[in-house]
């Protein structure tokens, strides 16, 4: 049975992160967990059922740790709807992402297990299209310029410069990636 202390598992799924960026999906053992959060050997077993149960907490908590704190939103409801403050909130974003690398490298480990983990690839299926659908309702909400597919294609492009930032940061300068999200925002939602 998996114990409840909810600070102590918080710990311990952002040591995984940690371990899962640096090592890989092999590299995530329990006893690299408890390395990682400097806790006894065998805590991490007690609060996790298995590798699988382990993999999926995760995965949320990378995307509960990606989620833009509330002043952000509530600038974001205020602002303008045309596309420089589109732009901005895709900087943001970006921006967002990148600075906590640890945990992006952790979900592109967790999609390459998923090839592996029919388990886990149904959660996180789940889970990236319930956010695609959240951005999409969010974008259709906002009044901000282009249409679904304006999101789903720029979801798909920025996630890709993301990669380019974090595994390789010297193909593009900060100035160039900003000029490449202000491209894909005028060419992908194109004049309103």
């Amino acid at each position: 049975m998996a114990r409840r202390n909810d600070e102590r598992r918080a710990a311990l799924v952002d040591a995984a992160i940690e371990v899962l960026a640096r090592e890989g999906a092999r590299g995530l053992t329990f006893r690299a967990v408890d390395g990682e959060a400097a806790v006894p050997v065998g805590t991490a077993s007690n609060y996790f059922t298995n590798r699988d149960d382990l993999f999926t907490q995760v995965g949320a908590r990378v995307y509960e740790r990606l989620q833009p704190d509330e002043s952000t939103l509530s600038r974001q409801r205020t602002a303008g709807r045309d596309r420089e403050t589109y732009t901005q909130l895709m900087r943001e974003l970006v921006d967002r992402i990148a600075s906590f690398r640890t945990g992006y490298l952790a979900l592109l480990e967790l999609r390459l297990e998923a090839t592996r983990r029919p388990g886990l690839r149904k959660i996180l299926t789940e889970r990236v299209r319930a956010d695609v659908d959240a951005n999409v309702a969010y974008h259709e909400a906002s009044g901000l310029p282009g249409d679904a597919t304006a999101v789903k294609l720029l979801i798909l492009t920025l996630n890709w410069l993301i990669v380019e930032e974090l595994t390789l940061p010297d193909v593009f300068t900060r100035t160039e990636r900003e000029q490449l999200v202000r491209a894909a925002v005028d060419r992908i939602v194109g004049a309103r």
